[in-house]
């Protein structure tokens, strides 16, 4: 089955990392719902991508530099369209109760910089739920999936990428990743890394196939599934293309 892949939720339709996107996503159909973590300064994991709060909020700072309270007071939701004013930056604890009740798999992506106690508490939020046989971890930072492998060996990792190259199937195995996520571009023109990772046993889900288009030259090249904004279309593609 090709993983249907909610990248920040369903963020085609409502502001990314949001509760209205989430839900927005389940509905949609996504086999996999990704979201972005980041830990305030004052220790409350949040979900939120960028490592300020400038773009997608009424806010201006680093996000580990504010407070869970002074986030909570943002604007998450006017950069996207007037309807979605007032919307707020979730915890993760808020996140987790509302995907709690689904059918989809959460793929999270725990950003850097992130210390062994936040990578814990992130974990720690995902066992209280008995979530974490629903999860992949997964980061652009190798320090960090070794983190999570240290915190919670059993919960399966993955392992983004910026870009294939020579050392990579080496450092997916190194880290344990059961998924190794690049670029689009890279999928496409990287068979021979495809088809190391897929001799591994390794899974590949390239981020955002935005593009329709570029949907059967993935498939064809062995992706395990896509992670786009665009779950909803996915959904119906999948289905009239089993």
């Amino acid at each position: 089955m090709l993983h249907r892949v909610a990248h920040r939720g369903y963020s085609a339709v409502a502001p990314e990392n949001t509760l209205p996107a989430f839900a927005a996503a389940v509905r949609a159909g996504a086999t996999f719902v990704e979201f972005d973590v980041r830990v305030t300064a004052d220790g409350v994991p949040v979900v939120i991508h960028d490592r300020t709060v400038d773009r997608t909020t009424s806010g201006h700072g680093r996000v580990w530099e504010l407070r869970h309270d002074e986030i909570a007071g943002l604007d998450a939701g006017s950069w996207f369209g007037p309807e979605f004013a007032g919307l707020r930056v979730p915890t993760l604890a808020e996140t987790l109760d509302l995907l709690l009740p689904a059918a989809a798999e959460l793929l999270v992506e725990i950003k850097s910089p992130a210390t062994l106690a936040e990578v814990k508490t992130i974990v720690d939020q995902l066992a209280e739920r008995d979530l974490l046989g629903r999860t992949v971890l997964q980061s652009f930072d190798p320090d960090v999936v070794r983190k999570c492998r240290e915190v919670a060996p059993e919960v399966r990792r993955g392992l983004l990428l910026f870009r294939f190259d020579a050392e990579t199937s080496s450092l997916a195995a190194e880290t344990g990743a059961i998924f190794c996520n690049p670029p689009v571009d890279d999928v496409l023109g990287g068979p021979a890394v495809m088809a190391e990772l897929s001799a591994a046993g390794i899974g590949v889900m390239p981020w955002t196939p935005n593009d329709m288009s570029q949907w059967p030259a993935l498939v064809e090249a062995g992706v395990s599934g896509l992670i786009t904004d665009c779950v909803g279309e996915l959904t119906g593609w999948s289905r009239a293309h089993p």
